[in-house]
């Protein structure tokens, strides 16, 4: 199954944020050992480099982001993506590219612990915990 997983779940796995961790580790195990074809988005990745910095610090940063790198493939982020999550009515311009993206590359479903943030998509939302009972 191809997946966006969203900024918030990769954090809480990187940043060992519970109660989420659990699954969002989980999540990455899956992608690790290809039961998952995980995608980020390019922006993602440099959100995540700033907020892992901020509470590890620069070292443990650029770990995180080597990991993604290594592990996940990344949407590219352009002007069409752009265009196309400013046409979308959603209040939070991230997920709206993270959106757009994921439709863009005709992707299965977008992980995210808030599926209040994607309402009304035309592609399925679920949680770390749905996706992984859904590979049981």
């Amino acid at each position: 199954m191809n997946v966006l997983v969203d900024t918030n779940v990769i954090l809480d796995a990187l940043l060992e944020r519970e109660p989420f961790a659990t699954d969002a580790r989980s999540l990455f195990v899956a992608i690790q050992s290809k039961q998952i074809l995980g995608y980020v988005t390019a922006t993602t990745v440099t959100d995540i480099f700033y907020i892992v910095r901020k509470n590890r610090g620069s070292q443990i940063a650029k770990q995180a982001v080597s990991t993604i790198l290594a592990e996940m493939e990344v949407c590219t982020v352009d002007r069409r993506i752009l265009e196309l999550a400013v046409s979308y009515e959603m209040s939070d311009f991230e997920d709206a590219v993270q959106l757009a993206c994921a439709i863009a590359d005709n992707l299965e479903a977008i992980v995210t612990r808030n599926p209040q943030d994607f309402t009304n998509t035309s592609i399925p939302i679920l949680s770390a915990g749905e996706l992984l009972a859904r590979l049981s």
